[in-house]
């Protein structure tokens, strides 16, 4: 197994829209290989959401994001946007719970 990895997005969300984002996030199957899924609405900006995602490691970040599945949803997700969201994938190199 690898190191873990994951993605931090930054969702600008449409005004009145943010419960169907959350909503078609929550219906979001569980990806194979995910740890955690977090997001955050800003204090300043209550349609501003950063999502963290954690997978065990690469292969598995990069298998659910080639899924057909994850398109399609990405692509349910997109209606309730502003715009596409601001992806940075990387290697997790400290985590502390």
């Amino acid at each position: 197994m690898g190191d873990p990895y994951g993605t931090v997005a930054r969702l600008r969300v449409k005004p009145g829209h943010l419960e169907e984002v959350l909503k078609v996030q929550e219906e979001r199957q569980w990806a194979k290989g995910a740890v955690a899924w977090y997001h955050y609405q800003m204090d300043d900006d209550p349609n501003e959401l950063y999502v963290a995602v954690v997978f065990k490691d690469k292969a598995s970040y990069l298998d659910n994001a080639n899924q057909p599945e994850s398109h399609q949803e990405y692509l349910k997700l997109l209606e309730h946007l502003e715009g596409e969201p601001e992806w940075h994938d990387g290697k997790i190199v400290l985590t502390r719970t």
